[in-house]
C-alpha cells in the first residue's frame, strides 16, 4: 500500500518538511478554502501541488495522491435548495482535478456532522491524549444543550437519567467545551457554528428516514458516476463515523450491506469505498476481513485507525475511544494481510491501480504534540508512531 499522510495545506501546523521525515510518501490534502458547493478552480489545485511537490523551490519527492475529501453539500443530501447549482460545480471540480493528474476522490455522505466526538483531547494514562465519544455526554448535549425536540426518544431511561446527573455537574466552561467538541465536524470546517445553527441544519432533515437519504445517495452518484468513469476518477465513500444515529439523523453507511447495496444500484469502477476500520470498527459486528474478502475489489483509499468500545449499549451505541493502531477492538494485523492479498490480486488482473494509498488516521498526541496547536486527531509524533507500527505490519505480511 502506498504511504500517505494528510495534510491540510498552507495553514497546517505540520510541514511538508517534517512530513518527509516521517518516512509517508503521498499526500492526501484539499481545497479547505473553497466553499462547499463551489468549484474547485485549476490555478487553486495546481496551487497546492506546488505546495506539495516543491514547497521551496525544490522538489520534496511527495505528491499529491487523493483529495479528502469534495465536500458533499447539505443541498445535495437533503436534495434542497442549490442542489442542481452544487452538482453542476461538483463536476466541474472533478473535471479540473483530473485535468490536473488527480484521480482519487474521498467524500462522505453524513448529514450536517461529519464526525462527532465528545472529548477532542482526553487524557490517557501515558500522559498523552486522544479523541473520545462518551455516549452519556453526547445525550446529555442532545438533551439538555441542544434541547433537541423529540431527543429523549431515541434513549433509554437509564442512559437518560446518567446524562441528566453528568449534566448537573457541567460548569458554563465545560458545557461551552462539549458543545464546541460535538460541532467541530471536520477539522476546521464546522468549528464556529453556534446551538441554533445545528437547530438550523437539522430542520432541514426534518422527516428524513435511511432509506431516504439511501436514494438521494444513489441519486447523487448516478448523477456524478458517470462523469467520474469518463475522466478515470475514483470516488470513494468514507463511512458514517460513529456508525450508528446521532441527533436524529439518518445514516447511510455504516455496515458491508450499507456499502453493497450502494455499490451496486450504481456499478462502476468510479464508484467505490474508502475503507476507515476506525469508523467501521465502532460496530461489533464490524469483520474487517470479511469485508475486503466482499468488496476489496471496490477499495480506493484506506484509512487505517482502532477504536476500543466501552460503556454501556443504547441501541447498538457504546462510547469509544481512539486506540494504538495495533490495539483496539479491530485485528489490524488480519487486515492488512487482506488487504495486501486484494493488492496482489490486482496485480494478477493488471489492474492500474494495484497500489492502494493508505494513511494512518488519527493518532494519540504524544511528546511535543502537546506543546502544538495541532488539528484535533492529527498530531505529528502519534501518527507518525502509527505509520511506523503499521508500516511494520505491512513488511511482515509480504
Amino acid at each position: 500500500m502506498k504511504q500517505t499522510w494528510r495534510w491540510f495545506g498552507p495553514s497546517d501546523a505540520i510541514s511538508i518538511g517534517e512530513i518527509l521525515q516521517t518516512g509517508a510518501t503521498g499526500i492526501v490534502s484539499a481545497l479547505h478554502h473553497v466553499p462547499t458547493g463551489q468549484v474547485w478552480p485549476v490555478a487553486d489545485i495546481k496551487r497546492r501541488q506546488q505546495e506539495i511537490e516543491r514547497p521551496s523551490g525544490h522538489p520534496s519527492g511527495l505528491t499529491w495522491d487523493v483529495v479528502e475529501s469534495v465536500p458533499v453539500s447539505d443541498a445535495i443530501k437533503s436534495q434542497t435548495g442549490p442542489m442542481r447549482d452544487h452538482l453542476e460545480a461538483y463536476k466541474s471540480s472533478l473535471r479540473n482535478l483530473a485535468a490536473c493528474g488527480i484521480k482519487t476522490v474521498c467524500y462522505n455522505f453524513m448529514p450536517v456532522l461529519d464526525w462527532t466526538r465528545t472529548s477532542l483531547n482526553h487524557p490517557l494514562p501515558n500522559g498523552g491524549t486522544a479523541m473520545r465519544f462518551d455516549l452519556v455526554d453526547f445525550v446529555a448535549f442532545d438533551c439538555f444543550l441542544l434541547r433537541r425536540q423529540g431527543a429523549e426518544a431515541d434513549y433509554l431511561a437509564e442512559t437518560l437519567e446518567a446524562a441528566g446527573k453528568r449534566f448537573a455537574l457541567l460548569s458554563d466552561a465545560e458545557q461551552g467545551r462539549l458543545s464546541g467538541n460535538i460541532v467541530a465536524g471536520l477539522p476546521g470546517a464546522n468549528n464556529n457554528w453556534s446551538l441554533e445553527d445545528v437547530r438550523r441544519q437539522l430542520e432541514a432533515y426534518a422527516g428524513m428516514t435511511p432509506e431516504k437519504l439511501c436514494v438521494h445517495l444513489i441519486d447523487f452518484l448516478s448523477e456524478i458516476v458517470p462523469v467520474a468513469e469518463d475522466l478515470g476518477v475514483r470516488l470513494c465513500c468514507h463511512p458514517d463515523d460513529p456508525p450508528f444515529p446521532l441527533l436524529g439523523l439518518p445514516r447511510v453507511l455504516s455496515s458491508l450491506a450499507d456499502y453493497a447495496k450502494v455499490l451496486a444500484a450504481v456499478e462502476s469502477p468510479a464508484n467505490g469505498v474508502t475503507f476507515c476500520t476506525g469508523s467501521l470498527g465502532v460496530s461489533e459486528r464490524f469483520d474487517p476481513v470479511d469485508f475486503i474478502q466482499q468488496l476489496g475489489h471496490r477499495i480506493h483509499f484506506v484509512h487505517l485507525r482502532n477504536t476500543t468500545r466501552d460503556g454501556p449499549n443504547d441501541h447498538n451505541r457504546s462510547s469509544f475511544s481512539e486506540s494504538e493502531h495495533l490495539a483496539g477492538d479491530t485485528d489490524m494485523v488480519a487486515t492488512i494481510r487482506a488487504l495486501m492479498e486484494e493488492e496482489r490480486r490486482r496485480r494478477a488482473h493488471g489492474r492500474s491501480d494495484h497500489e492502494i494509498p493508505m494513511r494512518p488516521d488519527h493518532g494519540h498526541a504524544l511528546l511535543s504534540d502537546l506543546e502544538r496547536p495541532l488539528q484535533p486527531g492529527y498530531p505529528l509524533i502519534g501518527r507518525m508512531r502509527g505509520l511506523a507500527e503499521l508500516r511494520g505490519v505491512m513488511l511482515g505480511c509480504n
